[in-house]
């Protein structure tokens, strides 16, 4: 077998061009446990995922959690499952034309992607998709605000083994984060002041609650920053709001396995506050850049049974950013950022975008 995938045909006289790829966590092709089990097997066998020796962990997962999980998962699949597929696919792809009209209203020439991490399509089929358009610059935004090695990470690790098995590399860059962005801040607060004009600000004694994916205490013994980040995201959002210390609390949800997680976890914490006569809270989840079973299944349903039946009164889910034209202009400046140096400016490169539906069936990758 060749070490490296062909190369396209060189042109030559065309330009150099510059592309954006946002890259978010995956989603399974529909909401079945075929689907399910193909999905699941992809993300929990990638070692940055599950830090447990392959030779224990591989009978779990094979043994066990492929042969159960798959039916409970596509059943809270298919309770956010909209017309047009899963509401993670639908998001990112509409942040992604949003992006690439916004930047083009800024006198950028790129293209814009979007891929997932698990799942399709695949980091590795649209980078392949964008070189044989004859994009030679590629900024790689992993949608994820804060950083985690299970996260952003991985996203890393996949454009990287594309480029091991590549002869002729584009140049590549990354975003690491952007938990303290200002403008990510800024769409953050308008969001929940939003909510408050709907539904009234919150009463005294009602409570804000900011749930961020959950991940094994050990990550932050190890020294991911994941934790400090989430922190800090939650602190500078309740300053904007003007929140004192005792109206919301920072939490970890989606807890998975025996171990102990990062806390305070979420579930229980709704419930608490529910038995303690908490009559009002609010949801946010930061850590997601778009809706999906996670925010719209496990918070904006599962959360909201555990805090009435506990006793709570009123319980509303905040929706993730999606595509809120204020996060779509701070997602236009965190990208402009990080293509400084890059003339995207004086470059047409309509000669190579014309060719990449061609270039892209050549290469097997969706157009």
């Amino acid at each position: 077998m060749p070490r490296f995938q062909p190369e396209p045909p060189y042109r030559h006289g065309s330009p150099r061009g510059t592309a954006v790829v946002l890259v978010n966590l995956g989603t399974p092709d529909a909401a079945t446990a075929p689907a399910l089990r193909r999905y699941l097997g992809q993300f929990l066998a990638d070692p940055r995922v599950v830090e447990i020796p392959r030779l224990v962990w591989w009978p779990i997962l094979n043994g066990i959690i492929l042969n159960t999980r798959p039916k409970k998962s596509a059943a809270k699949y298919a309770s956010v499952w909209t017309r047009d597929g899963s509401p993670l696919r639908v998001y990112t792809e509409r942040q992604a034309k949003l992006l690439q009209g916004l930047l083009g209203e800024r006198g950028h020439r790129v293209s814009v992607a979007w891929a997932m991490r698990y799942g399709q399509p695949s980091v590795g089929s649209v980078l392949d998709r964008l070189k044989a358009a004859g994009h030679e610059r590629i900024l790689i935004v992993p949608m994820y605000p804060q950083y985690a090695a299970s996260t952003t990470a991985t996203v890393v690790d996949e454009a990287a083994r594309w480029l091991l098995q590549t002869r002729n590399q584009p140049e590549m860059r990354f975003l690491r984060h952007y938990h303290d962005d200002t403008g990510y801040l800024a769409a953050l607060e308008t969001s929940v002041r939003k909510h408050w004009q709907q539904v009234g600000r919150p009463a005294t004694g009602d409570r804000l609650l900011i749930s961020f994916h959950g991940l094994p205490k050990r990550s932050l013994d190890l020294g991911d920053p994941y934790f400090c980040e989430c922190h800090k995201t939650g602190r500078l959002l309740a300053e904007r709001l003007g929140l004192a210390a005792e109206q919301y609390l920072i939490t970890f949800q989606s807890r998975f396995g025996k171990a102990e997680w990062l806390q305070p976890y979420t579930a229980p914490t709704l419930e608490a506050w529910g038995k303690a006569g908490v009559r009002r809270v609010d949801v946010i989840c930061p850590g997601f850049s778009a809706d999906c079973l996670e925010t719209l299944e496990e918070i904006a349903q599962e959360g909201r049974d555990d805090f009435l039946k506990a006793g709570g009164k009123e319980y509303h889910y905040i929706p993730a950013l999606n595509d809120a034209p204020d996060w779509i202009a701070a997602l236009a400046d965190i990208t402009e950022r990080h293509l400084a140096g890059w003339d995207t400016r004086g470059e047409p490169d309509a000669a190579s975008l014309a060719t990449e539906a061609s270039e892209a069936r050549r290469f097997g990758a969706p157009s």
